[in-house]
């Protein structure tokens, strides 16, 4: 089989944007509906640079889980092939309340679960996990049992053939998901162990500290590298990104923008980062990247259908950052 340059699993949902920002969802008169998750997310910008790219996830047996398989194949050029349907549950709903537009709420609905959380290693997708180029996992993953149980053996089986494979990475999104978790104490236990089975690390301070016990950027650094990881790279907010390996630590400014919606633009650094990544760049490059593909989407309104092109992208380093 041809591996895939991207295989990211997890959540997924149908997603509705209020369309009025500023004001209360009883104000909404009318939303935008897309496909979401952080997962789907990623796969979805790192698909935009031309990459070909799969997403494992479950879906409803219903017009929404049908709608998700369409738009990722014939909108967003995601291949649908590892997007199971569940007999009983019903595909997830997510609706985006964008008062105040820069710190939106999002209400999910996802009981009494979501198919996401019950997704099957079929012999077919554990040998696309082992191919992959990229293995994109977020943390939240490990929030449900059966989940766990499936990406944590994908995870031992992908790395126990890692040293054989040249540019292979496995990315841990450290994606902290309050609402998935019993406490904070749960979260560490299941994360940490995990971080063993990866090449890199992503997250803020506080989903840092969830991981490996320390908001400070530095000592999270030192934290993740000693579970012998190549990089581990620290969202900053407003001072930016800092990239750290054993052998260098840099850390790289945003691009202020005008935020309209501050969903997203995390999402657009991931494909962005991992098109660097497939393309051989620095990891100081492959940051700068990401942070213009992150201040692209928050000056938008969409996640998936607004991730930018490497065209979009480049114009805007050209006019906000020459070199």
């Amino acid at each position: 089989m041809v591996a895939f340059d991207l295989l990211s699993i997890g959540r997924v949902s149908v997603d509705l944007y209020a369309e009025q920002p500023g004001v209360s969802l009883s104000e909404v008169s009318t939303f935008r509906k897309s496909i979401g998750g952080t997962a789907t997310n990623v796969a979805v910008a790192t698909a935009r640079y031309g990459h070909r790219v799969a997403l494992a996830t479950r879906v409803g047996d219903d017009q929404f889980g049908r709608y998700i398989g369409h738009a990722l194949e014939n909108t967003f050029g995601v291949d649908p092939q590892f997007v199971a349907t569940h007999p009983t549950l019903r595909t997830p709903l997510a609706f985006a309340e964008l008062d105040p537009p820069a710190d939106p709420t999002i209400i999910f609905y996802r009981e009494p679960a979501a198919p996401d959380t019950e997704i099957e290693a079929t012999p077919e997708l554990v040998a696309a996990v082992v191919e992959a180029k990229i293995f994109w996992v977020p943390a939240s993953r490990f929030a449900f049992d059966q989940s766990r149980e499936v990406v944590t053996s994908l995870l031992r089986q992908r790395a126990s053939l890692l040293p054989q494979r040249a540019s292979r990475h496995t990315v841990l999104d450290l994606d902290w998901r309050e609402m998935f978790w019993v406490s904070e104490s749960e979260a560490t236990s299941r994360i940490e162990p995990m971080l063993e089975h990866v090449s890199i690390a992503i997250g803020n301070r506080k989903e840092c500290e969830v991981a490996v016990g320390s908001s400070d950027p530095d000592t999270a650094a030192d934290r993740l590298l000693e579970y012998g990881l190549e990089a581990a790279v620290i969202k900053l907010g407003a001072e930016g990104v800092m990239v750290a390996t054993t052998e260098r630590r840099e850390r790289l400014a945003p691009f202020p923008v005008a935020v309209v919606c501050g969903l997203g633009a995390g999402d657009a650094f991931g494909g962005a980062f991992c098109h660097g990544l497939l393309e051989g760049w620095d990891l100081p490059e492959v940051v700068r990247y990401g942070n213009a593909a992150g201040a692209i989407v928050a000056g938008r309104m969409m996640c998936a259908d607004d991730m930018p092109t490497a065209a979009e992208v480049d114009q805007f380093l050209q006019e906000r950052d020459p070199r």
